[in-house]
């Protein structure tokens, strides 16, 4: 397995060194993978209470990423995925202790729970006042007493609502007990899509087939509750909300704070989906998203996966989650559970009619959609071999929109009406390269054929093509659909039939598969192109063979 690491062993010192660089406000402890704020003499002039937290490494940005003021004063880091040990979090305790006391914020497991709890007992011997708050947060461990629930991304929002608290000045056992209710009340469950592969083991730690998940997974990669098919995203959340507030009692007319969390390789794409999925669910239960943040909160190193976790608000825990921090961890963003849409510019009259299943321009039609979507799964595959694996797929939804809106295509207008309604249905369709050249193929023969005639097909193919050309910049031999569109065309306005047109295509098309690209996402490719035919080229081919059998 990749990493860009430079050693096994040095993962977690160099990884702190990079974030004392990017924020300003964290230091390491020299010696140590603990890092404190930089501050921490003001921590302590003010009289305020420290927090500190932390455990196995490989869970960032937690919890050095949660250092700063409004959350923790200090973290303690241990080798990945293993507990620090309790002289590591006694130095950190030591280096944070303030006259206002220390709260030790530690995740439900048992090294975490031994070396902070020891710590602890050291601390006070001392005459630190110190307190403790477990954090076990995963309900996909449901036992009563909650004790063999592990610690995971709920523990982010203890660190904010307590830092909140201490920065607000309260006592420690207020700030304690605003940690203890938060930690008593948050729910956390997540999904795993693929296992997470520790640096020094250099391999996964399990391995799941093409379409599995885990359900309930723990951050180390422990084994879930559920090993089975991956769902769509909708019925993730769905079934991490239900069990989520099933297990806290969620119900109607309850607020709660979302957080949805990426576990390492997660697109936030992806997590934006499920948070939108989750925020719906809610909603159907009566319950208020009253605060959403999606992104990585707590990972579990490079796993694919997302967890979500509910915590119960009033405005005592708002007006903390709402606080200012400028820990580096923590997102900068403003939720807005109801989502912001604002109604879209009014759209140009669409023109309908007829097009008759008898008409050959609408078999033509047809027979080119049907041919795009037959093949769609042959050109993606050709894309991903020399570009971005679009392209079948975009052309396919362009055909099914032609399909669905052809019949109503204003036939009686003639050719050119239709072709113009076709270049609407496209260039609302497809996005990417494709959608634009299509519709600019269409709307120019549409122009050719009201100029030159309705039977002037040879003109309009010359006509799209001269517009590909334009928009795009490309010309013949830059390995595009060009260089099959342009023989083509040249075919017909010198008075070929288009048997011979689309053999001049497919020459083309043949040729430039032993040049490399000057356009497109090919031509970042180099050499590794010759050899493969070009999708867009071929494609061209394809719908002139369709338009042969339709209308010959």
């Amino acid at each position: 397995m990749k990493k860009l690491i430079n050693a096994a062993d040095d993962v977690v010192g160099e990884a702190l060194d990079g974030l004392t660089l990017t924020s300003a406000g964290i230091a390491r402890l020299a010696g140590s993978t603990t890092v404190v704020r930089s501050d921490i003499d003001k921590v302590r002039a003010a009289g305020q209470v420290a927090l500190l937290s932390g455990g196995g490494a490989g869970h960032e940005p937690a919890h050095a990423g949660y250092v700063g003021p409004g959350m923790l004063t200090g973290a303690v880091a241990g080798e990945v995925f293993t507990s620090p040990s309790v002289d590591a979090v006694l130095d950190g305790i030591r280096a944070v202790a303030s006259p206002g006391g220390v709260l030790l914020i530690v995740k439900n497991y048992t090294g975490d729970r031994l070396n902070f709890g020891l710590a602890a007992e050291l601390a006070r011997t001392e005459g630190i006042e110190i307190e403790t708050v477990v954090v076990a947060d995963d309900v996909a461990l449901a036992e009563a007493s909650g004790t063999g629930r592990r610690g995971i991304a709920g523990t982010v929002l203890v660190h904010k609502v307590a830092g909140a608290a201490a920065a607000a000045g309260l006592p420690l056992a207020e700030v304690a007990r605003l940690a203890r209710r938060t930690a008593g009340t948050v729910g956390s469950m997540g999904i795993a899509l693929s296992a997470c592969t520790v640096p020094a083991a250099g391999q996964p730690g399990f391995l799941l087939g093409a379409d599995e998940a885990e359900w309930g997974l723990g951050i180390h990669g422990e084994p879930g509750v559920e090993r089975a098919t991956l769902p769509p995203a909708a019925d993730v959340a769905g079934r991490l909300v239900a069990t989520i507030a099933d297990d806290r009692g969620i119900t109607a007319g309850d607020q709660v704070a979302v957080l949805v969390n990426g576990l390492g390789s997660t697109p936030p794409m992806e997590l934006s989906i499920v948070a939108d999925a989750a925020v719906r669910d809610l909603r159907k239960r009566g319950v208020t998203a009253s605060r959403v943040w999606a992104g990585t909160f707590l990972s579990a190193l490079d796993m694919a996966g997302v967890s979500i976790s509910l915590l119960p608000v009033d405005e005592e825990l708002l007006g903390l989650l709402d606080a200012a921090t400028t820990a580096p961890g923590w997102p900068r963003t403003v939720s807005g559970p109801e989502g912001a849409v604002r109604p879209a510019p009014p759209a140009a009259p669409a023109v309908t009619g007829t097009l008759t299943p008898a008409d050959p321009l609408r078999r033509a039609l047809e027979a080119v959609a049907e041919t795009l979507i037959a093949h769609r799964d042959e050109l993606t595959a050709m894309d991903r071999e020399v570009g971005d694996g679009d392209l079948g797929i975009s052309l396919a939804r362009g055909a099914a929109a032609i399909l669905a809106e052809g019949p109503e295509y204003p036939g009686e207008q003639g050719p050119a009406a239709v072709l113009r309604a076709a270049s609407a249905t496209v260039r609302r369709s497809v996005g990417g390269t494709s959608g634009p050249l299509y519709a600019i193929l269409l709307l120019r023969a549409a122009a050719a054929l009201e100029a030159a005639g309705p039977t002037a097909w040879a003109a309009a193919l010359r006509a799209g093509t001269d517009g590909i050309r334009e928009v795009g910049g490309a010309e013949v031999g830059d390995r595009t659909m060009v260089d099959a569109l342009a023989p083509a065309a040249d075919a017909l306005t010198s008075g070929a039939d288009l048997t011979a047109a689309i053999g001049a295509a497919r020459a083309g098309t043949e040729r430039i598969a032993s040049i490399t690209a000057r356009l497109g996402r090919s031509s970042y490719l180099g050499e590794r192109v010759i050899g493969h035919p070009d999708p867009g080229a071929h494609a061209v081919v394809l719908w002139l063979e369709a338009v042969a059998r339709a209308v010959g």
